[in-house]
């Protein structure tokens, strides 16, 4: 289907005037067309660029500017008013300064469920990752036949994967507003299929993320990541906290860290309320904090399995009381503002009911003594919901003992993947998912769709075991599967309540649940 049939279609379906025929509308919208619809296309033969190198296409949209080979580059670039594209071997939270203020984003390593391609999906830049055969230098890449040296015009197209040589501009396909308000009327009736069934939610750390995610329709927040909060001037707080050298330096720099984080999370629920925003407590690879300096005795040879979410918070109880605190005192600056917040709390990387009950604990013992005078119900909260994220295999396969001490469950299907492969979320994007697939030794890439043997049943059947010991357990799934057409219809089938992905798939999700759902009735 073409965009302008899109026009065709509404008017057929208006003038039917019933909600079959709507449906049947909904039901006729490739998912594709929505993310041309929204970020348009690359047309190279319009603007006389050339395609040099071709990836992962990791976040839609069209790109052009200035090749930058650093942060420091792109940061250049905007204070002399160009526009810039990142192109470097890879990203970290630290170049996010930068990430943002780019146009498009390129790298040589990395796959769909890489650090670049989540962060670039959630605001809404272009980005190619996993190039293979892309070589960095200090002043210029080298890909195939061809060097580009720092500060050469470069584009790339997010949605097929290409990076080309030369500008794209006055070369990109977009839409007009007539399409994209006929785009609109369908959602609009895929909202209805949903109803209250099934809701679409958004991973949004900032209060511009809410905002926009919430005008594409996000009926809530699934994932407000923390360690996102920490990141830029926060970063030398953080350091310091880890590497404490007693308690009494530890409390100063919490008491820092808890202002800067109560100022940031009231942006956030303020944004939203009265939608629910569910705060996940921080979840970050120690060395993203600590960089390449750490103290031999914090280095990890594996850090993404290290120590990290609910572990660290056992090593450094005072982490994660102080970040529930900092909610709870952003909850009430919320509702003396006026506003309703809903906050939730989760616990990331449990993997024993041992783990989620004493950390569980201590943030419930928060809670408790924010509400004086209420009695505290077994196992549950006093107005703010404690739940925990399903990321471990252990965790999905024990399922019904960890409902007994959660909330909610909130299904992390990026490191779920990761651990039940035993690949790299990171590196399987380059030289080996195309090698897997060209070879049929893979249907899809287990980071971009659900994994339809294991990972999928794995979430069917932990939704179930919750339910089991919990009837009433909100379920959720906030992985960037959350945002992808094909697994949302895996999704659904197994009975999650929400789905969650980044601000500008909620469009694409909003309907891509309402088909799943039109494909269940029949």
């Amino acid at each position: 289907m073409r965009p302008d049939d899109l026009r065709a279609l509404v008017a057929e379906a208006t003038e039917a005037g019933t909600a079959e025929a709507r449906w049947q509308a909904v039901a006729a919208v490739p998912p594709e067309l929505v993310e041309e619809v929204l970020h348009g296309s690359a047309d190279a033969s319009a603007s006389g660029a050339v395609a040099v190198a071709t990836g992962v296409a990791a976040s839609p949209g069209v790109g052009s500017g200035m090749l930058c080979l650093s942060v420091d580059d792109v940061l250049d670039a905007a204070d002399a008013g160009r526009d810039a594209v990142l192109v470097c071997v890879e990203t970290t939270p630290a170049d996010e300064v930068g990430m943002r203020l780019a146009v498009g984003i390129v790298t040589a390593r990395g796959g769909t469920a890489s650090h670049a391609a989540v962060v670039a999906r959630g605001w809404g830049i272009p980005a190619v990752v996993g190039v293979d055969g892309l070589e960095v230098a200090d002043d210029h890449v080298v890909v195939g036949d061809h060097r580009l040296d720092r500060g050469d015009e470069v584009g790339l197209d997010g949605g097929t994967g290409e990076v080309f040589a030369g500008s794209l501009a006055g070369g990109s396909s977009e839409v007009g507003a007539d399409v994209r308000a006929d785009l609109e009327v369908v959602l609009g009736w895929a909202d209805e299929v949903r109803g209250e069934r099934v809701g679409v939610w958004a991973n949004a750390d900032r209060v511009d993320d809410a905002a926009l995610a919430r005008s594409l329709g996000a009926e809530g927040v699934g994932l407000c990541r923390t360690e996102h909060l920490f990141l830029g001037e926060r970063l030398p707080l953080v350091r310091r906290f880890l590497l404490a050298d007693g308690p009494d330096e530890e409390s100063a720099t919490l008491a820092a860290l808890a202002e800067a984080h109560r100022e940031d999370l009231t942006g956030v629920l303020a944004a939203m309320a009265p939608l629910p925003v569910t705060v996940r407590l921080l979840d970050a690879p120690l060395h993203e904090f600590l960089g390449d300096d750490a103290p031999e005795a914090w280095r990890e040879h594996n850090p993404m399995l290290g120590t990290r979410g609910v572990r660290l918070a056992v090593l450094r109880e005072g982490l994660y009381r102080m970040q529930v605190r900092a909610v709870l005192a952003a909850v009430a600056d919320v509702e003396a503002m006026g506003g309703h917040p809903h906050a939730r709390v989760m616990v990331p990387l449990v993997a024993t009911s041992e783990e989620m009950a004493l950390v569980g604990g201590w943030i419930r013992d928060e809670i408790a003594a924010a509400a004086p005078g209420e009695a505290l119900p077994a196992g549950m909260p006093v107005g703010m919901p404690v739940g925990m994220m399903i990321e471990t295999p252990r965790a999905a396969l024990l399922a019904g003992d960890m409902a007994r001490h959660a909330d909610f469950f909130s299904f992390g299907t990026n490191d779920l993947t990761q651990m039940v492969f035993g690949l790299s979320r990171d590196d399987a994007g380059q030289r080996l998912m195309g090698e897997y697939l060209d070879r049929s030794l893979l249907v899809a890439d287990p980071f971009a769709r659900l994994d339809e043997g294991v990972v999928g049943p794995m979430v069917a059947a932990a939704t179930r075991a919750g339910r089991m010991a919990r009837p009433d357990l909100p379920v959720s799934v906030c992985g960037e599967h959350g945002g992808d057409p094909a697994s949302i219809g895996l999704l659904v089938e197994a009975g999650v309540d929400h789905v969650s992905c980044s601000p500008y798939r909620v469009p694409v999700a909003r309907l891509a649940v309402a088909q799943a759902l039109i494909e269940r009735d029949r």
